[in-house]
C-alpha cells in the first residue's frame, strides 16, 4: 500500500513554527503571505484573494465562505479545522501542503494542479475538481461524497481509510492510483477509468457488476 507522506497533525511540529507570525486583517487580491498564521479568521462572503500566495504559512479554525482564491498558489501550506464552502480555486497551485480535519463544500477547484498534498479526517463534499492534476496526493481518512473528477490525472494517488461516495471519474486518467485501502469505492460513473489503479480482491468482488454493466458483460447463470 503506498505510504502516506508526513503531514503533522499539530501546528508546533511544523518545521516554520517558529516563524509563524500573526495574521490580522481582510485578504488581498495577488496578496504575497509568507510563514503568517491566520487563526479563527471568518472571511465573509465575497472576499477575494485570487493570486495570492502562501509561503510555509498556517491556517487554523478559519471559516472562508465563498471567497475567491482562484490561482492562489499554496507552496507548504498547513490547514486544520478550516471550513471553505462555495470557495473558488479553480486552477489554483498546491505544494507540499496538508489539510487535517478540514471540510470543504461546494468548492470549486476544476484546473487545480496537486503535488504531494495530504488531506487527512476531511470531509470533501460537491467538490469540483475537474481537469485537475493530482500528483502524490493522499486522501487518509476522508470521506469524498458527490466530487467531481472528471478528466483529471490522478498520478500516485492514494486512499487511505477513505470513503468514496458518487464521486464522478468519467474520462479521468489514473497512474499508479491505489484504492487497496479505500473503505468503500462508490463510483456516479467512470467505472472503466479505473484502469490503472490498484484495487484489492474483495473490492474487485464488489465492484464486479458495475465494471461488468460498463463493458456491456451479461451475467447469467443459466
Amino acid at each position: 500500500m503506498t505510504a502516506v507522506p508526513h503531514a503533522p497533525d499539530d501546528l508546533a511540529d511544523l518545521p516554520y513554527a517558529h516563524l509563524l507570525r500573526p495574521h490580522t486583517g481582510p485578504l488581498e487580491v495577488e496578496g504575497d503571505y509568507d510563514t503568517v498564521h491566520l487563526d479563527r479568521l471568518d472571511v465573509p462572503p465575497g472576499g477575494r484573494a485570487a493570486g495570492s500566495r502562501f509561503l510555509e504559512s498556517a491556517v487554523t479554525d478559519c471559516s472562508f465562505d465563498g471567497t475567491d482564491l482562484r490561482g492562489a498558489r499554496m507552496n507548504d501550506l498547513w490547514a486544520s479545522g478550516t471550513r471553505f464552502t462555495g470557495v473558488s480555486l479553480a486552477e489554483s497551485t498546491w505544494l507540499d501542503s496538508a489539510l487535517v480535519g478540514c471540510s470543504l463544500a461546494g468548492v470549486e477547484a476544476f484546473g487545480a494542479v496537486l503535488r504531494r498534498v495530504v488531506f487527512r479526517r476531511c470531509k470533501l463534499d460537491s467538490v469540483n475538481l475537474r481537469a485537475a492534476r493530482l500528483d502524490d496526493v493522499v486522501f487518509e481518512d476522508c470521506v469524498l461524497r458527490d466530487v467531481d473528477l472528471g478528466g483529471a490525472r490522478l498520478t500516485g494517488a492514494a486512499f487511505p481509510g477513505s470513503r468514496l461516495e458518487q464521486v464522478r471519474l468519467g474520462r479521468a486518467e489514473l497512474k499508479r492510483a491505489d484504492l487497496r485501502g479505500a473503505v468503500a469505492i462508490d463510483l456516479a460513473d467512470g467505472y472503466d477509468s479505473l484502469r490503472g489503479a490498484v484495487i484489492g480482491s474483495h473490492q474487485l468482488l464488489d465492484l464486479a457488476p458495475a465494471l461488468a454493466q460498463t463493458l456491456g458483460i451479461t451475467v447469467r447463470d443459466r
